[in-house]
């Protein structure tokens, strides 16, 4: 028997071993019905993504270096960093974001999920908002944790912190939301990261805008309450429409 054969079979045997895992995991969401099918989804692709942790781990990596990195671009002084610092938190965690949507139905599609999830005769409207969710659960979440760090580290007084906190979780949802748009109409085309950023950039801006002058408004201790509704208003417009609009292209493509 050849020695490195061996190995080689155990790994492609392990690696079937997930793949069937993953499949009969969306088998389980096939036959629920909506309501459970879409939590079934949603656990599933948590599962799915603590299994592939640097998946999990690279946005968040990538959030914290953008912002350890301003102070020495710019300057260190704490009156300059506060000044920045609505940019800095606001254009990290939209680029964070973007480096997840990538994964958000490309992994489903090879394996056959997704298909399976339309023909299953569940929502797929439903299903998807479940997958989208999941992403904010995993990207947005923790970016609305780790923000207000980031605004400490560049000299935000602590006062600022819940508004801060509040913005970037209002915001993220959009984000998140707006995003699942841009990841179905790229799936199936290969090195679809540039074009994604394309599609999706433009559609974020209000949410960047809104987003950094309700974190300036937290940190200057101005009205904090008009640029929190335009962000909960276009999460909520979000929620409407970007489940339709993703279920719709993904339809597109399996077809």
């Amino acid at each position: 028997m050849n020695p490195v054969s061996t190995p080689r079979a155990g790994a492609l045997a392990g690696a079937g071993a997930v793949q069937a895992a993953t499949v009969l995991e969306a088998a389980d969401v096939v036959r629920a019905d909506l309501l459970e099918a879409a939590g079934l989804a949603l656990a599933r692709d948590l599962r799915l993504a603590f299994r592939r942790r640097s998946q999990l781990v690279q946005p968040l990596a990538f959030f914290a270096m953008v912002t350890m990195l301003f102070p020495l671009a710019i300057s260190p002084e704490p009156t300059r960093l506060r000044e920045v610092a609505p940019g800095a938190l606001w254009a990290g965690a939209l680029l964070a974001s973007l480096l997840a949507l990538e994964f958000l139905f490309r992994d489903d599609a090879y394996d056959g999920t997704l298909e399976q999830y339309a023909l299953s005769g569940q929502s797929l409207t439903g299903l998807i908002f479940a997958k989208t969710l999941a992403h904010w659960l995993l990207t947005g979440f923790p970016l609305a944790l780790m923000a207000p760090l980031a605004a400490l580290s560049l000299g935000v007084p602590g006062a600022a912190v819940p508004g801060i906190l509040a913005s970037v979780a209002i915001g993220s949802v959009a984000l998140s939301l707006i995003g699942s748009i841009g990841a179905a109409l790229t799936l199936g085309i290969k090195r679809s990261g540039a074009l994604l950023s394309l599609l999706t950039l433009p559609l974020s801006l209000p949410v960047l805008i809104f987003g950094a002058r309700a974190t300036q408004l937290a940190i200057s201790g101005g009205p904090l309450l008009p640029p929190l509704e335009l962000l909960a208003a276009l999460a909520v417009l979000g929620v409407t429409l970007a489940p339709l609009a993703a279920a719709a292209a993904v339809r597109i493509r399996l077809e």
